[in-house]
């Protein structure tokens, strides 16, 4: 553990001169409650209590404040000129400020990496979900980690990343539970969602090194950072200070505004930026790596992303800050989430969160494609990709447009990891495979499909045209588009696995000596400018036949042609 957090706890203790405070108002107090004689009802800004018979002021305040001297307080309170019996039933408001105050606690309900906590006069040990932490606690979440205490009120603090807290004050008003939570934070940021203290005057206070705020509002963020402290107001007000300025001018912040005050200075109110814009198509993630894209703001230097399970993001999984607008996350499992994305301005304060919804749905992962890609010459398209672990078979996919409305191959059921189909004319074409798993139950389970490929669909090459001329050689030609190169072949038998010629050339024809007599096969490929292979084209036989040849070498003719051997 770093050895480093006890001198830093100390420093905040001896520089913390703020606070942020949320504290009720006053109820006015209604004149006729009745209750059973020995009962108490919240009433604030008192509580009341039933008397007894034989009750008295300095009883009841002995009983209730733990000092009997505090009877004077209540004979005020409720206009009783002195400390004598009280009739039976007669409600006695007691100020909740006189309550004694009693142990409180938190626990974790949500937590990400690995965050620690240091109880009073213990040691640091590791947080998980149920935690209950006590007074004096410190709190550590560290790189990546995440915490969110929840109080007996239903108050929530979340607790991000790099951050430290020590929960300095957590206790309660007997009789009435009221709060009275003090948050000292030391570096980082917390944000809170407190319960509304009106009815039952309770305080929450979290204490920064600078600044010093009454809040009237139920949802703010308060940041240590090298300017000062940042405080954003999210809903209600907040009344900031610094006490430590000889002359110090305090204002609201309302919700939506946000400032910086330093060691010298209360900043101004400012407003901040407004929530993101996601656009709808990053709401189904199908790739385990996540992303989104929010349109640019022009005043954001930075963006602070969370992805939690609840919309309240009080169970954040992950979070981290960004400089551009695109981010990235990695090691989610399938399931539906929210992000929540905040613009950071120049002087660090973060902006209106944008929440949405979003589903990761990217296993059964597809396959790799392999081919087509980019372009095919042949009269058969053959559709290739890799093999997907625990596959149970396959989905194809192709379309005349991106978006696979004119779907014209749509092939479920592949067992295997191709599929050739004739049935696509000259075109554009676009492909996508998809896996297909059984569940556990028995129940199919179709994957996101793979990227789309594009392709075009060329006039497969043409056969190399043979002309015999019965001389000493014989030529071949091909149609041919411009920039085009060729590998031309000539094998005795079919299958060119006995190679007569094997020639690359860039023009359109050849002419190569007469070979012997007999059955020749013949096929040509094209190469096109942009390095694309095409396939062979369809395989043409020739028969070249024996002849009688003159002392020149040429063939012996007759009035009905060459004369040929007889074989």
């Amino acid at each position: 553990m770093s050895t480093s957090r006890p001198s830093l706890l100390r420093q905040f203790q001896a520089s913390c001169l703020a606070a942020i405070c949320l504290v009720a108002s006053p109820l006015s107090f209604a004149e006729k409650v009745t209750g059973e004689p020995g009962t108490v009802v919240a009433t604030p800004p008192d509580m009341t209590y039933f008397a007894l018979q034989g009750d008295t002021l300095s009883g009841i305040s002995k009983r209730f404040t733990d000092k009997a001297l505090n009877w004077p307080t209540l004979s005020k309170r409720n206009h009783i000129a002195d400390d004598r019996a009280i009739p039976i039933g007669t409600p006695i408001l007691i100020p909740l400020d006189l309550l004694p105050e009693e142990d409180s606690e938190a626990k974790v309900q949500a937590l990400a990496g690995t965050p620690t906590y240091k109880p009073l006069n213990g040691t640091e040990a590791p947080l998980a979900i149920g935690t209950v932490v006590k007074e004096g606690t410190q709190i550590f979440t560290g790189k990546n980690g995440f915490v969110t205490l929840a109080f007996p009120d239903n108050s929530r603090v979340s607790i991000p990343s790099n951050s430290q807290i020590s929960l300095s004050k957590l206790r309660k008003t007997k009789y009435t539970a009221s709060p009275r939570t003090e948050i000292a934070l030391v570096e980082g940021k917390v944000e809170s969602h407190v319960s509304s203290l009106l009815s039952n005057k309770g305080r929450f206070e979290v204490r920064s090194p600078l600044a010093v705020a009454g809040v009237r509002g139920t949802h703010f963020r308060v940041g240590v950072t090298d300017a000062g402290t940042a405080n954003e107001v999210l809903e209600g007000g907040v009344a900031v200070n610094n006490p430590s300025l000889k002359k110090s001018d305090g204002i609201v912040l309302p919700a939506g505004k946000g400032n910086i005050i330093s060691a010298t200075t209360v900043g101004k109110a400012i407003d901040l930026l407004p929530a993101p814009t996601l656009p709808s198509e990053y709401l189904l993630q199908v790739r385990p790596t996540i992303q989104f894209l929010v349109d640019k703001n022009s005043n954001a230097v930075g963006y602070h992303v969370q992805i939690a399970s609840d919309q309240q993001a009080l169970d954040v999984l992950t979070e981290n800050t960004f400089k551009e607008n695109r981010f990235k996350f990695d090691g989610l499992v399938d399931g539906r989430y929210f992000v929540r994305i905040a613009a950071i301005d120049q002087y660090g304060l973060e902006g209106i969160p944008l929440t949405q919804a979003f589903v990761l749905k990217a296993r059964p992962e597809p396959p790799f494609t392999v081919q087509p890609k980019n372009k095919i010459r042949s009269d058969k398209t053959d559709f290739v990709w890799t093999e997907a672990a625990n596959a149970l078979s396959y989905h194809l996919q192709v379309a005349t447009d991106v978006t696979f409305n004119q779907i014209v191959i749509d092939q479920t059921d592949l067992k295997d990891v191709q599929f050739s189909s004739d049935a696509l004319k000259a075109g554009q074409y676009f492909w996508r495979i998809a896996t297909v798993v059984t569940q556990k139950d028995g129940k199919l389970d179709q994957g996101p499909f793979s990227d789309v490929q594009a392709f075009s669909k060329l006039p497969p090459q043409t056969s190399a045209t043979f002309a015999d001329s019965e001389g000493k050689d014989i030529s071949f030609n091909w149609v041919a588009e411009p920039g085009q190169t060729f590998l031309i072949q000539i094998a005795t038998d079919p299958e060119f696995k006995h190679m007569y010629l094997s020639r690359e050339t860039s023009d359109t024809g050849l002419k190569i000596p007469r070979p012997g007599a007999g059955q020749y096969y013949i096929r040509v490929r094209a190469t096109d400018p942009d390095g694309y292979v095409g396939a062979f084209s369809s395989t043409q036989k020739i028969t070249i036949k024996a002849r009688w040849l003159d002392n020149y070498g040429e063939a012996i003719g007759s009035g009905a042609g060459t004369v040929g051997t007889g074989f």
